[in-house]
């Protein structure tokens, strides 16, 4: 028989996340070093690298094992995006929107707050019904029900949509946008 071994860090073919059988996983994520799942219930879980909180679980250890985002308890998720740089998004059943994890670019929303372990709901889209959401390398971007697109973090390649390089530390609706309805949005690394 082979050797008894832990978890294996690196995986060469499709496996199952044992860890979430029996659950109807219904969105997944994948960033730099962490992954997020939503279930069909709205939990949450994450694993991966932990090093920013982005993992969502009020520290900055590693998960090898995907672990319920426990903050997010009392919300039913029903989106999820994973941040390149080491950061999260969810999208829960009521349009908000909550971050967490690596905020150096502005990327959470929340003013300049560099890092956060625990979600914490993006204040500047209150009011909004949000129905998508993604998270880039250092920016994020979100569609609201009226097909109105908000950015935020990082537009040192003009990828916030502003017409400029200036970040945005907080949600600043795309005015360029205005009277068209958008359905999907993606951020990437340097573009939107």
């Amino acid at each position: 028989a082979p050797p008894a071994r832990g978890p294996r860090l690196s995986e060469r073919r499709p496996r199952r996340v044992e860890a979430l059988a029996g659950r109807s996983v219904v969105a997944a994520a994948a960033g730099l070093s962490h992954s997020v799942a939503v279930t069909a219930d709205g939990a949450i879980f994450s694993w991966g690298g932990g090093k920013f909180g982005q993992l969502g679980h009020g520290d900055e250890e590693p998960r090898l094992l995907p672990e319920l985002i426990e903050a997010l308890a009392g919300e039913r998720v029903v989106a999820v995006s994973a941040g390149q740089s080491g950061f999260s998004l969810a999208l829960t059943a009521d349009g908000a929107v909550w971050s967490w994890g690596l905020g150096a670019s502005g990327q959470l929303g929340h003013g300049p707050v560099t890092a956060l372990a625990l979600p914490k709901r993006v204040e500047g889209l209150a009011g909004q019904l949000v129905i998508a959401v993604s998270a880039g390398y250092g920016h994020a971007l979100a569609i609201t029900a009226d097909g109105a697109v908000w950015s935020w973090g990082d537009a040192v390649a003009g990828q916030l949509g502003h017409g400029g390089m200036e970040s945005r530390l907080q949600p600043s609706k795309i005015e360029a946008l205005e009277g068209r309805r958008v359905v999907a949005v993606s951020a990437g690394g340097g573009h939107s």
